[in-house]
């Protein structure tokens, strides 16, 4: 199977890095603090969604922007306790594509996201974060606004998640998408193509944009 595509657009937690065990270390510490039992923290999904709609979900009204900003500081704090590393196959299918080509959209606030794709040495020259978008995903908003600033049509756009919520965002953009069984099992990924993750993949760069198939 083969796909051309003029952009690639990256989640990043779960799809370019794991950061599972931070998130899983950090977002307990919190429920703590702010006396969430654990049926209800339980009950509210988690990956792929911004953390002021994780945090909403929770919380009452009045308190919810001071609880978005410890939650993010707990997580920058956490990033250089191993709080992040690289997925198989992303260093070699990142450094295969053009800057200009491709962009990480991701739920997390934009120094969340730099302290994480820093701390690997990642440096995308597109960045869409929380900060940047009114609704998070599945809502579309966030491709479509990456779509848009690489001058990019979202038909000709790939989007790489592992979250259900991130590819329902995809389709609703109207693009395709490439499924990363890295954090769900691929029975609850709906996308054009799942794989395992990215180093079952090869881009190839041409003249019209970018060919991705799978090797071997």
């Amino acid at each position: 199977m083969k796909i051309d595509a003029h952009a690639l657009l990256f989640d990043n937690d779960g799809t370019l890095v794991s950061s599972l065990a931070s998130v899983d270390r950090c977002w307990a510490r919190w429920a703590a603090e702010y006396g969430i039992t654990a049926e209800d923290f339980a009950r509210v999904e988690l990956h792929g969604r911004p953390a002021a709609e994780i945090a909403a979900d929770l919380l009452p009204a009045d308190i919810v922007a001071e609880a978005v900003a410890r939650i993010e500081d707990l997580e920058v704090e956490d990033v250089p306790n191993g709080g992040v590393h690289l997925l198989p196959g992303t260093r070699a299918f990142l450094d295969a594509l053009p800057a200009e080509r491709w962009a990480v959209v991701t739920s997390a606030t934009r120094r969340l996201a730099e302290a994480r794709l820093d701390a690997v040495g990642i440096l995308p020259k597109t960045l869409v974060a929380a900060d940047d978008i009114t609704r998070g995903k599945p809502d579309p908003e966030p491709y479509l606004l990456a779509a848009r600033t690489l001058g990019v049509d979202p038909a000709h756009c790939v989007v790489f998640e592992d979250a259900p919520a991130g590819l329902a965002a995809g389709r609703a953009a109207g693009m395709t998408t490439v499924a990363l069984t890295t954090t769900h099992p691929a029975h609850e990924l709906r996308a054009d193509l799942v794989v395992e993750d990215l180093s079952v993949l090869s881009a190839l760069v041409t003249q019209q944009g970018v060919e991705i198939s799978l090797r071997g």
